[in-house]
């Protein structure tokens, strides 16, 4: 049979903003995670395609495949077309709106459009990363529970289901133009199973209800550029990664889908990191979604609170801190690509950049509206502060090297940032504060990377401090952020040497993986670095040049207009956990920059 994974393009997000599923063009669901992202998950076959668990709808004979969202919405249809006729999957994750509480539940609805088709479905359900193969009884007539270890579902389905080895559920049925299915797929807590048939009328008022919430958030979308399709598709993104309850946004739905096929570079991106609040919120109230924006940063004035000096880089989307990596060996990973790890090291790094991300989504917020109240303020000042006392020390810097230590030009950017966007805070809200000192300490750090951080060969920024003039595409932040005017010098040969170095077919690597990072193998080109650069191409006075490395990387988006983290530039493919957050965002930073970039110019303080 060959290899059986999917490519990771085939797949599309489900999302009731607490949990995240994923669906295969052929109408599987090969990994969902109830009730929060980085919970354990009842299907993972993604990462195993033995033992991790599944639930396929599909016709028994052959078909051919379309599908989309429904207009606006996180709601996927699936169009199966068979020489016998035609069949719509329709799946999605209901969204609670009301407190308290809510019932997490998947529903799949199978209508026949014509013709008559025979559908096959199995439901096999695997607890745990597939440690816990559970128990399912058939309760009643097409009503079955499964449970055993940390989790619980109740499967109700109008497809004729029956139980096979008391660890899946089958059905084969045909289904005729006009027919209407539904399956309703609820997961609780072991000690709350109480499987009761739910009923119809409240399956498909959930499910309306649920169409009417995409569809009510998406009109409340403030762009209306000439890619408004892409970048309504990638805020739907930003929402589905979103945990209702607290605000926080994850990086990715998924982890350890690999950078590099066979590779070991696989993380864990369940969580919400620093590093990408400021882009997050400032392209929130770019787009209008005030709202989200605000319960971003009360999520992260929560979270960060007394802790200034040991801000981490990432958060559990509850706000924990303790986030150790583990490796599941049992395990075979995507297409073999080992380690799958859980949890993520990296959350112990010194990244002397997250102080500035920090500051900048805290300038964003004050200018847009949002008050700084004294406490925040006070925190604010604290890390403040700590940068003074380390923006001079070696760090991981923005990618998380698991090497040696090293003074990266981007993490001194972004200490620079940090104490420039607290002088904005201060003088904007006539705040105490010592804004002598952190002006002091801008022009020592921006002395520091004018003598240090600049290759005088190419007149470029380097990589790191001492380097023979490396390129790293973190730099192209360098004048996004307004440390320098995109037409300075230095700007415009920073843009020329990352295009000679590190694009490869109009898409951009981060850096070379030459072993520097502390990680063996390779990776593909970083889709935000990619947009980044058509970003600050187009701002640079290139806007030519930057629509068209814009289009080029919109049309890799997959049919449903979804991104991974990386592209392989020889082949295209999709790579990494899907989908990327912070590709969706650059996506959504570089639209705006082709329609208006005036509107994102940042004005130096000094």
């Amino acid at each position: 049979m060959g290899d059986p994974y999917p490519p990771i393009s085939a797949y599309a997000l489900l999302s009731d903003c607490h949990s995240g599923a994923l669906v295969s063009r052929d109408g599987s669901i090969d990994w969902c995670a109830f009730h929060r992202f980085e919970a354990r998950p009842v299907f993972a076959r993604l990462l195993d395609w033995e033992q991790g668990g599944f639930f396929r709808i599909a016709p028994a004979a052959e078909y051919q495949v379309t599908r989309r969202y429904v207009p606006n919405t996180n709601v996927l249809e699936t169009r199966f077309e068979t020489a016998e006729g035609v069949v719509t999957l329709t799946d999605g994750l209901v969204v609670r709106v009301e407190e308290g509480h809510p019932d997490h539940r998947l529903i799949r609805r199978v209508h026949g459009d014509s013709g008559e088709v025979g559908m096959r479905a199995r439901f096999e359900p695997r607890f745990d990363y597939g440690l816990t193969t559970p128990l399912i009884e058939l309760v009643d007539d097409g009503l079955a529970a499964a449970y055993g270890g940390p989790d619980a579902l109740v499967l109700q389905s109008e497809l004729e289901i029956g139980v096979v080895q008391g660890s899946s559920c089958e059905a084969e049925q045909a289904v005729k133009e006009g027919d209407d299915l539904l399956i309703a797929l609820t997961w609780c807590l072991p000690q709350e199973l109480e499987p009761e048939r739910l009923p119809r009328e409240r399956i498909l008022g959930e499910l309306e209800g649920t169409l009417g919430f995409w569809q009510a958030w998406t009109e409340r979308c403030g762009y209306h550029g000439p890619y408004r399709d892409e970048v309504v598709r990638s805020a739907l993104v930003l929402k589905g990664l979103t945990n209702s309850p607290t605000g926080a946004i994850v990086a990715a739905a998924t982890t350890s889908l690999p950078e590099e096929i066979g590779g070991e570079r696989n993380w864990d991106y369940r969580y919400s990191w620093i590093r990408d609040s400021a882009l997050t919120i400032n392209a929130l109230f770019m787009l209008g979604y005030t709202e989200e924006a605000r319960d971003y940063v009360t999520w992260l004035k929560r979270t960060t609170a007394g802790s200034p000096k040991s801000l981490q880089i990432m958060y559990g989307v509850g706000g924990e801190r303790f986030l150790p990596e583990v490796e599941l060996k049992h395990l075979e990973g995507y297409r073999g690509s080992r380690p799958v790890r859980v949890g993520n090291g990296a959350a112990e790094q010194f990244q002397l950049d997250v102080y500035g991300e920090m500051l900048d989504a805290a300038w964003h917020f004050r200018r847009n509206g949002g008050e700084i109240d004294d406490v925040f303020w006070k925190f604010l000042r604290e890390v403040g502060d700590a940068v003074i006392e380390a923006w001079d020390k070696p760090d991981s810097g923005i990618w998380e090297i698991r090497g040696e230590l090293r003074h990266f030009v981007s993490s001194k950017v972004m200490a620079w940032v940090a104490l420039d966007r607290l002088a904005r805070i201060a003088q904007a809200d006539d705040r105490e504060g010592d804004v002598d000192a952190w002006k002091k300490a801008c022009k020592a750090i921006r002395e520091a990377v004018d003598e240090q951080g600049v290759d005088p060969a190419t007149n470029a920024f380097r990589q790191y401090f001492g380097d023979d003039g490396r390129a790293d595409a973190a730099n192209l932040l360098i004048p996004i952020v307004g440390f320098v005017e995109f037409d300075d010098p230095r700007a415009k040969a920073t843009i020329e040497l990352v295009s000679s170095e590190l694009v490869t077919d109009g898409f951009v690597r981060r850096y070379v993986t030459d072993g520097m990072d502390g990680v063996g193998g390779g990776e593909g080109a970083f889709l935000m670095c990619s947009f980044w650069l058509a970003e600050c191409l187009a701002r640079g006075g290139d806007e030519k040049k930057g629509r068209e490395l814009f289009e080029r990387l919109v049309s890799h988006c997959n049919d449903v207009g979804l991104l991974a983290e990386e592209v392989d530039a020889s082949s295209g493919e999709l790579l990494g956990n899907f989908p990327q957050a912070f590709s969706h965002l650059g996506l959504i930073q570089a639209a705006i920059a082709l329609d208006m970039p005036e509107s994102l110019t940042q004005e130096v303080l000094e």
